[in-house]
């Protein structure tokens, strides 16, 4: 990139810096007349320029640069030989990401006049400079709407070269103008505007030529287009929209899960995220050196089971979030019982869809193969591969922005967890403006691998006890208050329950919300004689659930529905759950009692949204490990098969020809519309993993044991009559 440099003199230089060591440097956004304004670089080196209306403009630019201890600056009007196709062509494509790097853009307005007293600070409205502002020409710029979009600072200059205000301040004013949202101008991720809402923020504005009205959009929508003057205008945004339709094809097929989805379920299931559970890691000394020592790029949150980790990292992401400014946050929620989120591969997917989502201009790394592999590129067996050398390649852009990447849950990462460990350490250390998270329990395999990062920070939630149980004390407090408020509870019970938790929580904020949610609907006149049925610790928690789910008279039906939910490839809705537990069948039209034989089965399980989860990753484990004989007395093979066997009846029972009504062959999936009810509600869950469940089924069993595969059997008849549909 060039920049301009003013010497003390006020004599201006043309500098060529690598894209990697770009310094901090202004940027001025103006309006100017190509005929009789542009500044040329050899006008400004031999001094023939300082006649020409533009000159003014620039060296105001180089003052102001200075004021703001800024060497280096930057302008179109002299830095781009608009002769060089090819230049042009670059600087088009890439002046979004120019102004998006700039420290403070300023913006020129020669037809707006400052205060008579020429004062510069904000004046009480109507401010006298507003009605030259409502109307200057600016604002009816193609060019300038990247410009006021872009940088993270933009300000705003009268014809004096008074500082006027800056968008922040004005972002109601320039909403009213221009109809670009108030969000969009306080640095909202513009991929979050659909594409016919940022199409209209050009329609009131002209360009020189008619072209340039779509080419100016390029970086609002983080695409590349070769731009063809000549062309006419219906061409150029037909080419835009193609290459719209490509990045937004390329996004769906990145797409597995949206990790902000993920973690405002995740906040939901576990009752709302509570400040003073997490805000005593903001004053840690060890956080503390992980953020502010460039050094320090790896920070490891590690604790066992139901210490609070996940929610730990909810809050500090929201934290990073408020104070990061123009910094990326990206983030990814691991949980072993969805396979769509326990792998190596999906975490990879899952970062690069926040960042790109947030600077849609680095997909361009993306798409150097994704334009050539198609969704395969995800999803074949060198789709790690593949996804490692594109984030690296993302992580080493200069143009990437401060960036924060977290991981939550690692040990719950069920495939290839050593590679992304690997990985995580070895891009720990690319550059300072990157910060990585990470969160697991104390488990020995990753410590030795953590154990290579240069420059780590771990951070015990055992060694932080103190910080952890009075956080822990604030959630006991605001669980119990709760409950108070919803039961009943009088002082008595109020203090007796506070009591209870307070002694036996062991520092535990799972543990306390099990208890909470099993108190929860217990009449006020028994909680008394109920809480010493609550042992402390999680294990001996869920023995006792367990205990209490053998007595009661839907035992069976209870431990099949466990079994159920912790065999299957993700969770499952109540929907899928009525089809494929036999015994529910006949509830089919009845989900709220569905709901509610789920709330039987001793608080191992909670529904969000119409779906079945575990209320935590231990409770699996708990239940596939201790308590295996009671909920999968004849093998989880047994169980696989049943799923199976299952899954063939209900979709032959509800797959019929063109179920969704589609008008032709390859109909555009994204133009097709869900049917209400949708056919597929009950049965979704089945076309997809039924086949794993054969596998898993079948694997290492006798011949004798094995789902038959011979002709006339399920399977083969399920193949001959509907898998077609």
């Amino acid at each position: 990139m060039r920049l301009l440099r003013r010497s003390d003199t006020g004599e201006f230089s043309l500098t060529q810096f690598p894209d990697e060591a770009i310094p901090p440097y202004a940027i001025l956004s103006h309006t100017w007349r190509a005929d009789t304004e542009e500044v040329t670089f050899e006008d400004l080196t031999n001094g023939t320029g300082k006649d020409k209306p533009g000159y003014e403009k620039i060296r105001f630019c180089g003052e102001q640069a200075a004021l703001d201890d800024l060497e280096y600056f930057w302008i179109d009007t002299c830095c781009i030989n608009k002769a060089n196709k090819a230049e042009l062509s670059q600087a088009i494509n890439s002046m979004f990401r120019w102004y998006g790097n700039a420290t403070r853009c300023y913006v020129y307005l020669p037809d707006v006049s400052s205060s008579p007293l020429g004062t510069t600070e904000e004046p009480k409205s109507p401010r006298p400079w507003e009605s030259d502002f409502r109307k200057c020409r600016w604002f009816t710029r193609g060019w300038t709407l990247q410009e006021l979009l872009a940088p993270s600072s933009v300000e705003f200059f009268s014809q004096e070269g008074e500082r006027l205000s800056n968008r922040n301040s004005l972002r109601r004013l320039i909403h009213e103008i221009t109809v670009v949202p108030e969000s969009a101008l306080e640095g909202a991720p513009l991929s979050q505007f659909s594409v016919n809402e940022r199409l209209s923020w050009i329609e009131h504005r002209q360009t020189k030529l008619e072209e340039d009205r779509a080419y100016s959009l390029l970086g609002i929508f983080g695409v590349y287009v070769a731009p063809i003057y000549g062309e006419g205008t219906a061409s150029a945004f037909q080419r835009l929209r193609e290459e719209i339709g490509k990045l937004e094809q390329c996004m769906q097929d990145l797409h597995l899960t949206d990790p902000r989805d993920d973690k405002k379920r995740i906040e939901d299931t576990k009752g709302g995220l509570l400040n003073d559970s997490y805000r005593w890691i903001l004053g840690n000394a060890d956080f503390q050196r992980w953020r502010d020592d460039q050094q320090s790029r790896l920070l490891w949150i590690k604790g066992d089971p139901g210490k609070g980790k996940t929610m730990l990292l909810c809050g500090v992401i929201n934290e990073l979030e408020k104070s990061a400014n123009t910094a990326l946050v990206s983030y990814f929620f691991c949980q072993a019982t969805d396979s769509r989120i326990n792998s190596a591969t999906a975490v990879l997917r899952g970062l690069l869809y926040m960042l790109v989502y947030q600077q849609p201009s680095l997909v361009s790394h993306i798409r150097k193969k994704y334009d050539h592999a198609g969704k395969a590129l995800f999803e074949d067996a060198n789709a790690w591969v593949a996804l490692s050398e594109t984030l690296t390649d993302i992580l080493r852009d200069p143009s990437l922005k401060g960036t924060y990447l977290i991981v939550d849950a690692l040990d719950e990462c069920a495939t290839g967890l050593p590679k992304l460990l690997d990985f995580i350490v070895q891009m720990s250390c690319v550059s300072a403006r990157i910060k990585w998270i990470m969160s697991s329990r104390n488990w020995p395999d990753i410590d030795g691998r953590v154990e290579r990062a240069g420059q780590k920070v771990k951070l015990s939630l055992e060694l932080n006890a103190a910080s952890v149980s009075t956080a822990v004390q604030f959630y006991i407090r605001h669980r119990v208050a709760q409950l108070a408020l919803d039961q009943g509870y009088k002082e008595k019970e109020k203090n007796a329950v506070l009591a209870h938790l307070l002694s036996n929580a062991n520092d535990t904020f799972l543990w306390v919300a099990l208890v909470c949610q099993n108190l929860d609907g217990i009449p006020r006149w028994k909680v008394l004689a109920k809480l010493e049925a609550f042992p402390p610790g999680l294990d001996a928690l869920y023995n006792r659930m367990m205990q209490h789910i053998s007595s009661s008279d839907d035992a069976d039906l209870c431990k099949r529905i466990l079994a159920l939910v912790a065999t299957v490839y993700r969770p499952v809705t109540l929907d899928e759950l009525t089809y494929l537990c036999e015994p529910l069948e006949d509830m089919a039209d009845d989900l709220a009692s569905v709901q509610q034989i789920v709330g039987l089965c001793g608080s191992f399980l909670t529904v969000r949204s119409g779906t079945v989860y575990f209320v935590h990753q231990s409770a699996k484990d708990f239940l596939c490990t201790k308590a295996i004989s009671d909920i999968f007395p004849s093998g989880i093979k047994e169980v696989h098969c049943a799923i199976l066997l299952r899954s063939l009846q209900v979709m032959s029972k509800t797959l019929q020809r063109n179920m969704y009504g589609l008008r032709t062959l390859g109909y555009p999936a994204d133009q097709v519309e869900e049917p209400d009810p949708d056919p597929l509600a009950a049965s979704r869950y089945s076309c997809i993993y039924w086949i794993d469940h054969l596998s898993d089924g079948n694997h290492g069993c006798s011949a004798h044991d094995r789902v038959p595969l011979q002709d006339q059997g399920p399977v083969d008849n399920f193949l001959r009559t509907k898998y077609l549909y």
